[in-house]
């Protein structure tokens, strides 16, 4: 998986600006030799954004950039001379990017929408200068302020795939095949298990125009919630879907036995995964005749919507595109746009599980050593020379 350009997982290490200090200066000149103090405030330090953007998919840009670094503040000067402000840095990130803090787990921040800005680290302030700490009893003060210290942190960004129907089935059940035929997307289709090795969004057009998004994730097999196959993987790309289409071949011994098989695996990574809409479609129905058609209705769960399809054959196809609009746009699963983080409730990240996600990412995830500040400070302290009294 280190070769695929589908990265949706990556570690950096994020660290803002310091202030830059004031300067305690008084002021000696010729004509005025008690000019009195004159040192200028420090520069604020840059701060850390993430901003969303449109145009990236995947968080492969950022594979390789393991340390963001946003610069420190200038030091204050003679003459009220003001430091200069670092400059801010922005981390550009696709819609649906989930932040946790590397250390604890906790949910640190999510980027849902295009041009959304939402900050990570605040750069420190800049100090006073001995200017400002004049009054009518201290003429000359001989102090000034240091700068605020910079904010560090160790971040962990998932990208969760915003779409409206989320495919879940065993391997070979039929998921690319059934997205190439509603959609334009071309997913790669063989026979044999793990064809998928990575998600795949595909819009699928409806009547009058309308159409809605449908994600294709690797297939799940029993214990993925554990970490078996590619389940921890990609497990998390369809939490967002507003609906989950089950998969389950036509020439399967127990139907209703696989379906219960993977809904327990979904309730096991996230619980709350059962309280979304479903819809199970038996697929491959090409192999079987109208009287064993009939003969499986009886065994399957009641529960939910039941859809017999073909994606070769085109069988079905249409009934399932009703069946879908009409779930997503049932009046108990109507789609809302979301216009803050408060709408979602999310949870901290199970850090029990971190290491098994860490082995599964393979050599992408060495651990990432967090570079000191001794030689920027270095050149820092060579700055700070400027500005002592003379």
């Amino acid at each position: 998986m280190a070769d695929s350009n589908f990265v949706d997982y990556v570690k950096i290490y994020c660290r803002s600006g310091k202030g830059g200090r004031g300067s305690m200066h008084l002021r000696h000149v010729k004509y005025n030799p008690n000019g009195g103090p004159d040192g200028g405030d420090g520069g604020k330090g840059g701060s850390v954004f993430l901003r969303g953007n449109h145009n990236y998919w995947t968080l492969l840009h950022l594979k390789f950039q393991r340390h963001v670094y946003a610069e420190h503040g200038g030091n204050g000067g003679r003459d009220k001379c003001h430091g200069t402000d670092g400059k801010d840095v922005y981390i550009d990130v696709p819609c649906g990017t989930v932040v946790y803090d590397a250390e604890t787990g906790k949910f640190v921040c999510d980027v849902m929408h295009d041009g959304q800005v939402v900050p990570l680290l605040k750069g420190g302030r800049g100090g006073l200068g001995n200017f400002q700490f004049r009054t009518s009893t201290n003429q000359a003060p001989r102090y000034a302020q240091p700068g605020e210290p910079m904010q560090e942190m160790t971040v962990i960004m998932e990208l969760k795939l915003l779409a409206d129907v989320g495919l879940v089935g065993f391997p070979n059940a039929g998921k690319s095949t059934l997205l190439s035929a509603l959609s334009s997307a071309k997913p790669k289709i063989a026979n044999y298990p793990f064809t998928t090795m990575e998600p795949s969004l595909g819009i699928v057009s409806y009547r009058d125009n309308q159409s809605f998004v449908m994600a294709d994730i690797p297939g799940i097999i029993e214990g993925a919630s554990e970490g078996r196959g590619l389940g921890l993987r990609f497990l998390r790309h369809i939490e967002r879907n507003s609906l989950l289409l089950f998969m389950v071949p036509g020439d399967t011994d127990d139907i209703k036995k696989e379906y219960e098989i993977l809904l327990n695996e979904l309730k096991q990574f996230n619980p709350e995964m059962i309280d979304k809409h479903r819809v199970l479609a038996i697929t491959k129905c090409d192999l079987l005749d109208e009287e064993l058609i009939e003969m499986l209705k009886e065994t399957l769960p009641d529960d939910l919507p039941v859809v017999f399809i073909s994606s070769v054959t085109g069988f079905g196809i249409d009934d399932l595109k009703d069946v879908l609009w009409r779930e997503l746009n049932s009046e108990s699963n109507k789609l809302r746009e979301i216009t803050s983080e408060d709408t979602l409730v999310h949870r901290d990240k199970d850090m029990s599980r971190f290491v098994q996600e860490l082995r599964a990412e393979g050599a992408d995830f060495e651990e990432i050593e967090e570079v000191g500040d001794d030689e920027l400070d270095e050149v820092d302290d060579l700055e700070d020379y400027e500005y002592t009294d003379e």
